[in-house]
């Protein structure tokens, strides 16, 4: 060793080449692996022989290949330090170049082996390995196997065989590391990156990161979205695996060894910032992936949604990132909404990915570490509530009642969003603030529009997380600041939010009363009605812990003074100190605007009911501001002063104090407190005792004068009989018109107390009667005086009466079998005028908690007892329509006006309709307890199924009664009515039992007899069909035998065919046919938007996975969806091809089909487009398509041109009257040319869509060889606006007396037509 480094130093070559040549093979190789095993002096060792072995010459060439191949295991071995190797290889890495052709063929084959064979160690020497492959494809000639190849395609060959191999797991980073400095086409890439993205699921999943960062940095020289694709499945697939694993982790075979969920997460989290980086420096990189899912929302999963989350904190990608986010989770709840009303649609694609499901599961998986991802969390929280919050209705009014059940797509991504920033605030402390004054801005900022859906979400972050919040409480009391600005139901919301704050911050308390003091003292009213809204929570929800000292007791005490103590022992002292302040702050706004002091009428029964030891002050407040409007001589009539409740401003006159509110405030809390006394005696002093029992008797004495001289009071006792003026322009008639609405309410109220204080006394009753007549007297006069007007300029009050004295009292009046009471209860049902007072007050109260959630009076925002009366007005309600028929009721009345029965109905259907919008999983129980008084019976599934069948059969029953009565008895309301209910509770059915297919039995059944002249019922019961039919299989079949009904009782455009007389439904006669054919066209039109999304899918599935769509198509079976979709369309082409030849009426009827007919063009084009992309993929065209082809070419589209005809023939005879009329119903009526205008339009849309569909036919024509063409007849000219034999009536009949000559004629006649022929 030591000779030969001594010659290498020297300048003697031919000496060192001897030398080497003398050295035989085994002593040089020992000589190589000694020195680097030593880690000395190898380089020279190397250089030596590399200067002795001069490339030119064999024996030199064979000794480098040698050298070579010595050192290339050596390196591998892992015996050499790795200073050592890296000096080897870089040596010989310099001299490759050098190498013969057939030497680099060796090094190559050597290499590849290496990898076979897996001895592939620590990959050192792969470094060497790019520089031999690029100076193997400059070779031009190189010996394979028996030919030759030059240098590229020798290097294409092995690195097929390379990636063609199998690969030990331990090389396969250093392989993709190697493979990043080797020159690749994009053919050689694809395959490189197919093997590695192969090698995957053989890795541990440690190895994928580094794996990862190396494919990201190899997709700099191509294939970007295969490495892409490539990594989010192999996670997509993980995931999958995780879920299948929760859902049967004790049944999965045990061998399968799992991956740690948590140690999957953390890896997913290191791989989506290699990612996010890559992004950063190549930003073609996202590009493509952000084009990947552009396409198709079908290819996210909760990895994919996390990686582009993390995408969105790359500035120039947040606002793509949300939009296509955004666009997925709505694009998917409308998929979701389609398919669940479509069996049509779920037999072809019942499998369904939730884009919401993966933003949940992101979110879940987020506590891993994501810090990455949680920032794109709550910006897309934000974001989807910004976006599909509640909308503001007319005059930037907020809708009431938000309580309902999200059910359309925009609610629905709104809910999305309000659930993943209440996940994201519990889950993620990091950004907890940010959540939180993101959300408190909102509500101070967004007064314009509704914020319900971020006062919810801070409700549940109160709730879910009271504590942590409390370490953000500086950011809740500075929201306090604003809230005499905000709108009332914003305060309300926020305010009942923050009460489990309250009991435990101090602070916060005092910061709320402060800020409710000076709101107290607004001049504006929101601000003051603010105040009283937030003290009388305060006084329902609030109650104090804390101890006082006897010193303290004896001063005056502030509400700061009283000392929060959790842990101490609750203080009535402290409780009542606290909150006879607060009452005292109330008792002003007595004092202010009649808005103000409704809220304390209203809220003061709620607080008495939380805090019954201020009964006292709350009775005195009521008892001494009643005795303002009270007439204390008891032989006055009437009882109450009615000047001092309004106030005039100017020529204005308003109410200054809402009296019945007051009375109906002071009636409900001593009807209480007299309950309370009665079922337990209070514990309180004495004398506290006696001055509470004196307001009390005081004021019942008071109540019981009141209801005495009220039922003796006429009139003319309120300066309100017929000659009075009630028109709402004067200020005569406005005065009039509140004091009858303050009269009737507080005739209301009192008939209510009667009722309570009589315990079924027939003499008390009688009382009650009597206070009825008086209040019926007075409602008829405004109902009369109202309807005189042009306008109604009356609305009907809302009734004072409660909703559980309107349960009781129907009760009483229908059910109640009891001996005891039927005499004192007969005096109430014989008076039908009060039953059906009774009923219309129990409609009126559901349809108000129909709207907005609640309804006035006691216990109207109490959910669960509101629910229990409606449960026992559904019985009551439903024991009186079945028992007592309407044709019974009816006999001998002659009034028009809705009948009792008809009350009933209306009743139960808004019971229906808001248990299903505000109790969806209370319906059962509503079912359920309408005989649940009898049998006490726990309701379970099947129960319930009976029971609401039960139901369905009773109101079908009903209904075929009405149906059996003739046409002269039949009732069209009550109909319509029994209809709307039997839709409602077939909603409760499960499409796949088979009470829904008897449902459906027997609503075909009734539209094939009933054949009533009644258009508004034949409407609700073909939409009661179709929205079964849906459900149940595809409608087209359906729409054809109606569309034949209503061609054969409408007739043929063409008089001279006679239609042959075909009836499969008699629902369709002459006088429904118009209206049911509005109904099949939107039908249609469903049906057209289901074959649309169809074929949608079928593009986007074919972009994504062209192999599979090749595979289908030539194995010779036609594709389910396109066989589905061909077969739904051609029956619908006959259904229009029929309706298309009926005699319709012009106007809606004929602009409706002239779109639909334009939508159906369009969805053929749209099917037209996706095969000659089919035919692109060299797959021939199914003949099922050929014969649609031909339906729409030889009969629809020939037929469309004469209904053209038809219908511009209809618009000639109704203007075809006398031009001065015609002129001036024109100048008159701006509607009848707006109409005009909209045909006018329909039609040339109608042509346009036909040519559209015959042009791209044409092209499908030479695409796919077939000549689609020889089935359309495609019209000779486009004048199909003038016809040219009418025109020359028209003018020879407009002008005699000056007769052109022919030739002016012809040319005035010609010359549009070549106007339209240009077009």
């Amino acid at each position: 060793m030591e000779k030969m480094i001594s010659l290498s130093d020297g300048d003697s070559a031919a000496e060192l080449q001897e030398y080497l040549s003398s050295l035989p093979q085994e002593k040089l190789t020992s000589m190589i692996t000694s020195s680097a095993l030593k880690g000395t002096k190898v380089g020279a060792v190397i250089k030596g022989i590399l200067k002795g072995s001069p490339p030119s010459s064999t024996e030199g060439s064979k000794r480098r290949l040698l050298l070579y191949q010595q050192c290339i295991p050596l390196c591998e071995s892992g015996d050499l330090q790795p200073e050592v190797a890296a000096d080897i290889i870089g040596l010989l890495m310099l001299e490759t170049r050098t190498l013969s052709g057939s030497s680099l063929a060796q090094l190559a084959s050597l290499f590849v082996e290496t990898v076979k064979s897996g001895k592939m160690g620590n990959g050192k020497s792969l470094e060497l390995f790019p520089t031999v492959l690029t100076a193997l494809s400059a070779c031009k000639a190189l010996t394979y196997g028996k030919g030759e190849l030059n240098g590229e395609e020798y290097k294409r060959q092995l690195i097929n065989s390379l990636c063609s191999s199998r690969w030990d797991p331990q090389c396969v980073v250093h392989l993709a590391t190697m493979f990043r400095d080797v020159p690749l086409s994009s053919e050689e890439m694809q395959f490189v990156v197919e093997k590695v993205l192969r090698m995957f699921s053989q890795l541990d999943l440690q190895e994928i990161p580094p794996l990862v960062y190396q494919l990201l940095l190899l997709s700099g020289k191509g294939c970007k979205k295969q490495v892409l694709d490539g990594i989010i499945s192999y996670f997509k697939e993980q995931d999958r695996h995780q879920e299948e694993e929760q859902k049967h982790g004790e049944s999965l075979d045990l061998e399968v060894q799992s991956i740690p969920q948590d140690q999957l997460r953390y890896v997913e989290g290191t791989i989506i910032l290699h990612i996010v980086f890559a992004i950063r420096l190549n930003h073609e990189l996202c590009r493509e992936l952000l084009k990947s899912f552009k396409t198709s929302y079908g290819d996210l999963c909760p990895f994919s949604v996390a990686l582009l989350l993390s995408v969105a904190r790359v500035q120039r990608y947040e606002e793509q990132v949300f939009e296509l986010l955004k666009g997925a989770i709505v694009k998917s709840f409308k998929d979701e909404q389609l398919l669940q009303g479509s069996k049509f649609l779920q037999d072809l694609r019942p499998a369904h990915c939730s884009v919401a499901q993966m933003v949940v599961h992101t979110v879940k998986n987020s506590v891993f570490g994501w810090d990455h991802v949680t920032q794109g969390l709550v910006q897309l929280g934000f974001f989807l509530l910004d976006n599909y919050g509640p909308k503001p209705g007319p005059f930037c009014k907020t809708p009431e009642g938000s309580g309902a059940v999200a059910r359309t797509p925009t609610q629905l991504a709104c809910q999305l969003g309000g659930q993943v920033l209440l996940q994201a605030f519990k889950m993620h402390e990091a950004v907890r603030g940010e959540i939180l004054e993101q959300v408190l801005n909102r509500l101070v900022t967004k007064t314009a529009s509704p914020v319900s859906h971020y006062l919810d979400l801070f409700s549940d972050i109160v709730t879910s997380a009271p504590m942590i919040l409390l370490e953000s409480s500086s950011k809740v009391t500075e929201t306090f600041d604003h809230l005499s600005y905000l709108p009332l139901s914003t305060v309300q919301g926020l305010l009942k939010a923050v009460q489990p704050l309250l009991k435990v911050s101090m602070s916060m308390k005092d910061a709320l009363i402060l800020v409710l003091r000076k709101a107290m003292f607004s001049s504006q009213v929101d601000g003051r009605k603010s105040a009283v809204t937030g003290f009388l929570l305060l006084l329902k929800n609030f109650k104090v812990l804390g101890s006082l000292t006897s010193s303290q007791c004896s001063q005056a005490l502030s509400s700061s003074q009283i000392q929060v103590d959790v842990h101490s022992r609750y203080n009535s002292a402290a409780n009542e100190a606290f909150c006879l302040e607060i009452l005292s702050s109330l008792r002003r706004c007595l004092g202010q605007q009649a808005d103000v002091r409704l809220l304390l009428y209203e809220g003061f029964y709620a607080v008495l009911r939380r805090n019954s030891q201020l009964a006292g002050a709350i009775m005195q407040a009521l008892f001494s501001q009643l005795k303002r409007y009270y007439e204390p001589e008891q032989d006055l009539l009437p009882p109450v002063k009615l000047e001092p409740c309004i106030t005039a401003h100017g020529e204005h006159v308003y109410l200054q104090e809402p009296l019945a509110h007051l009375v109906c405030c002071a009636v409900h809390c001593l009807l209480w407190l007299q309950n309370i006394r009665q079922s337990a005696a209070l514990n309180a002093d004495s004398s506290d005792d006696e001055e509470e029992e004196g307001y009390q008797s005081e004021l019942q004495t008071m109540l019981e004068s009141m209801r005495r001289r009220m039922s003796k009071s006429d009139l003319e006792d309120f300066e309100l009989d017929k000659s009075a003026e009630f028109s709402m322009a004067s200020g005569v008639g406005v005065k009039n018109s509140i004091y009858a609405v303050l009269v009737m309410g507080v005739y209301e109220v009192l008939m209510e107390y009667t009722f309570v204080r009589a315990n079924y006394s027939k003499t008390h009753l009688e009382e009650l009667m009597d206070l009825f007549s008086r209040y019926h007297k007075l409602s008829e006069l405004l109902k009369e005086k109202s309807g005189k007007g042009r306008l109604p300029s009356h609305k009907t009050p809302r009734s004072l009466l409660s909703m559980g004295f309107i349960s009781t009292l129907l009760t009483a009046l229908f059910r109640d079998s009891a001996q005891s009471r039927g005499e004192a209860l007969s005096v109430l049902r014989s008076n039908g005028e009060f039953v059906r007072y009774s009923v219309s007050v129990a409609v009126q109260k559901i349809q108000q908690l129909e709207e907005t959630g609640n309804t006035d009076g006691p216990d109207g925002q109490n959910t669960d007892k509101t629910f229990r009366f409606l449960c026992d007005m559904t019985s009551v309600l439903m024991w009186r329509y079945t028992n007592i028929p309407s044709v019974v009721e009816d006999a001998g009345r002659k009034e028009k006006r809705t009948s009792l029965s008809h009350l009933c109905l209306e009743g139960l259907l808004r019971i229906f309709t808001t248990c299903q919008q505000r109790y969806p999983d209370r319906m059962a129980q509503l079912l359920s307890s309408m005989e649940m008084s009898e049998e006490d019976v726990e309701p379970d599934d099947a129960n319930v199924t009976d029971m609401n069948c039960f139901y369905i059969r009773q109101f079908q029953r009903a209904l075929f009664t009405q149906l059996s009565a003739g046409e002269d008895e039949f009732n069209s309301k009550e109909a319509q009515l029994l209809l709307s209910i039997l839709t409602v509770l077939s909603q409760q059915l499960k499409p796949s039992s088979p009470q829904f297919v008897q449902m459906i039995t027997w609503t075909v059944k009734i539209c094939k007899e009933a054949s009533f002249e009644d258009s508004a019922f034949s409407k609700a019961l073909l939409s009661l069909l179709f929205q079964l039919y849906v459900l149940f299989k595809s409608p087209v079949g359906l729409l054809l035998e109606l569309c034949q009904d209503i061609h054969s009782q409408l007739g043929d455009i063409d008089q001279d065919v006679e239609v042959e007389n075909q009836r499969h439904y008699a629902v369709v006669n002459v006088k429904t046919a118009t209206t049911a054919a509005l109904l099949v066209l939107a039908q249609a039109d469903k049906v057209l938007d289901e074959v649309d999304w169809l074929i949608a899918k079928k593009k986007s599935q074919m972009v994504s996975d062209e192999s599979d769509s090749e595979a289908t198509q030539t194995a010779g079976h036609q594709d389910p969806v396109e066989k589905a979709v061909t077969l739904e369309l051609g029956t619908l082409l006959t259904a229009v091809i029929e309706l298309v030849q009926t005699a319709l009426p012009p106007g809606t009827c004929t602009i409706t089909l002239l779109r639909e007919l334009s939508r159906t063009y369009t969805i053929l084009t749209t099917l037209v487009k996706y095969y000659i992309q089919v035919c692109a993929a060299n797959c021939a065209l199914p003949s099922r398509f050929e014969k649609l082809v031909k339906l729409s070419g030889s009969h629809l589209t020939p037929q469309c041109y004469a209904f053209i005809t038809y219908v511009q023939g209809g618009e000639l005879s109704v203007g075809g009257a006398d031009d001065k009329k015609r002129k001036k119903r024109s100048e008159v009526n701006p509607a009848a040319s707006a109409k005009l205008l909209r045909e006018t339009k329909a039609i040339p849309n109608l042509i346009f869509s036909i040519e559209q569909y015959e042009k791209y036919l044409i092209t499908l024509s030479k695409k796919s060889k077939v000549n689609l063409m020889q089935y359309m007849k495609l019209s000779t000219s486009r004048d199909f606006r003038i016809n040219a034999a009418t025109l020359d009536a028209a003018l020879q009949e407009q002008d005699h007396s000056q007769e052109p000559p022919e030739s002016q004629d012809t040319e005035e006649t010609q010359e549009p037509k070549k106007k339209k022929r240009k077009q």
